[in-house]
């Protein structure tokens, strides 16, 4: 049977105290609502249909590269209400799922297990069992475990609220037969709305079958409605995340200390300090370390290297053995080569550095190559920009750059040249030979510096 989704997105949130609407809130990095389509995709619906409200383009123009159906909801007179605006955009598919914008940790194996085991009646129900149930809609069973109907919170007895199996919200039904139901539901409740939940005792009487299915965590479905949760449910996904590295090899000094938001890939022995962050697409090769209070996004940690302490790498590649910090910066398009050691409060910009150099200490390298078995010395910069545009730099093989030089591009070291400490050179300096660019040293005999009075 084809299988549409339709994920309601259009509650204003209140309780987040935000001008962004709650489904673009970011867990992991990326939007809620992002989540749950993912989940959706992942059971290759037919037709996906998000019903947005608050917010009013803000949701829709965050995903505006995917092909979705996008619905407004103008007046939020509930859930119900919200379904029956979507259902249009699922004209031709043969069954519906309705998922929450702000349940955003659901899997695509509980989903496909809930359509699976429903698929020979015309309604499933995922429910959860909770200790304390409070809040939600308690499930009705007859004394032969039939579901009957669900009961509000607000609007159950206290007989009923003693009831722990409740509600999750996720219902997945024969399109038609759903539309049929939306359309006889009624708001005579405490809230005034048409609860999609309504359905449920709609489609039992008339002795339709409501089959249930319960997902293996809690936090499966468990909702955000203000910060706290956002933060609860943010730890809970990443503990699962480092508990999932751990166990393929890698090695985390303290779970409850990274945050991935992106994706990670480790290679075996990879070793991780506390207070990681990764970011977009990361990838650490075997026996890799990383040490404590690192930044790293979109880039590539070759085997065996070594980022120390306080590091930013960002858009950049290192190579295998490399050793790179502390504190120290490697931004978009900066290569570093094989064991190449980047020292402290160093930063490299767009530059490919070749195997075995050395960039060890206050340094700055933009639009530069530099070759192999280099020694660029401290507090040497690459002078790359006129304040119009920016100009090479190329160090030769072996070139020796002294501390406090200032390179003036464009430029070229030749193979084996020295350059004097406190040197700004701004021609080409020939191959194996030393160039220096000074000024003679000058006392000024008598001289006093000038005091306050």
């Amino acid at each position: 049977m084809s299988l549409g989704v339709v994920i309601l997105a259009a509650g204003k949130g209140t309780r987040m105290r935000s001008a962004l609407p709650k489904v673009l809130h970011p867990l992991a990095g990326r939007p809620l609502l992002r989540h749950v389509l993912d989940a959706a995709e992942a059971l290759g619906a037919a037709r996906i249909c998000v019903v947005y409200g608050h917010g009013g383009e803000l949701v829709p123009g965050a995903f505006a590269d995917a092909a979705y159906a996008w619905v407004e909801q103008a007046e939020r007179l509930g859930t119900g209400h919200a379904v029956q605006q979507a259902l249009p955009a699922m004209t031709g598919v043969e069954r519906v799922l309705v998922l929450y914008g702000d349940v955003p940790l659901i899997e695509a194996e509980t989903l496909n297990r809930l359509v699976a085991d429903s698929a020979e009646t015309a309604l499933g129900l995922l429910t959860m069992t909770l200790d304390d149930p409070t809040g939600y809609g308690r499930i009705l069973r007859a004394g032969d475990g039939r579901v009957l109907r669900i009961v509000e919170h607000r609007d159950a007895t206290d007989a009923e609220r003693a009831i722990t199996e409740v509600n999750s919200g996720i219902i997945v039904a024969e399109r038609d037969r759903l539309a049929d139901w939306l359309g006889r539901i009624r708001n005579d409740n405490v809230q005034r709305e048409y609860y999609l939940t309504d359905v449920i005792g709609l489609a039992t009487g008339e002795g339709v079958d409501v089959v249930t299915a319960q997902p293996e965590r809690l936090e499966e479905v468990a909702g955000i409605n203000d910060r706290i949760q956002l933060a609860q449910l943010e730890r809970y996904h990443q503990r699962r995340r480092a508990e999932c590295l751990m166990r393929r090899g890698t090695s985390i000094m303290d779970p409850a200390r990274i945050d991935i938001r992106g994706t990670l890939e480790c290679g075996r022995d990879v070793v991780l300090d506390v207070n990681l962050i990764c970011e977009g697409r990361v990838r650490i090769g075997a026996s890799a370390r990383i040490g404590p209070n690192c930044l790293l996004k979109d880039c590539e940690i070759g085997p065996g290297a070594e980022v120390l302490p306080n590091s930013i790498i960002e858009g950049a590649r290192v190579g295998a053995g490399a050793r790179i910090g502390p504190f120290a910066r490697l931004r978009p398009e900066a290569d570093i080569g094989r064991d190449c050691h980047i020292g402290n409060f160093v930063e490299i910009k767009k530059a490919q550095i070749a195997e075995g150099s050395k960039v060890n200490h206050l340094t700055y390298i933009g639009d530069a190559e530099i070759g192999r078995g280099v020694n660029v010395g401290a507090g040497t910069i690459t002078c790359n920009y006129d304040g119009a545009y920016k100009h090479p730099t190329i160090i030769g093989d072996d070139a020796f750059i002294g501390s406090n030089a200032a390179l003036v591009a464009p430029v070229e070291i030749g193979p084996g040249a020295s350059i004097g400490a406190g040197s700004v050179i701004v021609k080409d300096a020939p191959a194996g030979q030393l160039t220096l660019a000074r000024s003679r040293q000058v006392t000024i005999e008598g001289w006093q510096r000038p005091r306050k009075k």
